[in-house]
């Protein structure tokens, strides 16, 4: 997972856009679009046929005058429904300033220092360390690793590539920084 960046700037902001209980398809295209189409949580794509949701990422602010921009970001629904449903405290937020450097990435799985309970009840909250996340994770590495040799050309190129060609096979954003040690956030387009 990586760190999600808020704008000052946003729109949500700009035209004082609020959740509401039902129509919120502005508000969602707003967030999705300032994500680039990827799942807050998974990292995956969002493509046009996926179940998505407006994440209210503390739970207890929802409907509430405290709920607002900060708290929401577009996640796919079937990870959604898997994040545990008692809110722990403290947590790390996912726009928190130091959060790659606090959420560490090792070889597919999400790690903390001991003493960080933010973090380590982040992880918790999400299940990043799942089996089945983790086992995908490395896969799909594993996966890229092989075929950049393969073809002899540099990680850069490889992504530039599937970016330009086949955006949506793009996962684990957080991953692909660590493993290849390139910036593929700022690679991605911002989708129109």
């Amino acid at each position: 997972m990586k760190r999600i960046i808020k704008h000052p700037d946003s729109e949500i902001i700009k035209q004082k856009i609020i959740y509401k209980k039902s129509g919120n398809s502005g508000l969602s295209t707003i967030l999705l679009k300032e994500q680039k189409s990827f799942c807050a949580y998974t990292e995956e794509h969002i493509g046009y046929n996926d179940a998505v949701d407006i994440e209210h990422f503390n739970p207890n602010l929802k409907y509430t005058d405290k709920d607002s921009y900060q708290n929401w970001f577009m996640v796919k629904h079937k990870p959604n429904n898997l994040k545990r449903t008692n809110w722990i405290e403290p947590i790390l937020h996912p726009t928190a300033e130091d959060f790659e450097t606090r959420l560490i990435y090792f070889d597919g799985y999400f790690i903390h220092q001991p003493e960080d309970i933010e973090t380590k009840n982040l992880i918790d909250l999400l299940n990043l360390n799942d089996e089945i996340f983790v086992k995908n994770r490395k896969k799909f590495i594993e996966r890229r690793k092989d075929r950049i040799n393969e073809l002899n050309i540099s990680a850069n190129d490889y992504f530039q590539e599937k970016i330009n060609s086949e955006v949506d096979s793009i996962k684990y954003l957080r991953a692909i920084q660590e493993e290849f040690n390139i910036n593929i956030w700022d690679m991605l387009p911002v989708p129109q």
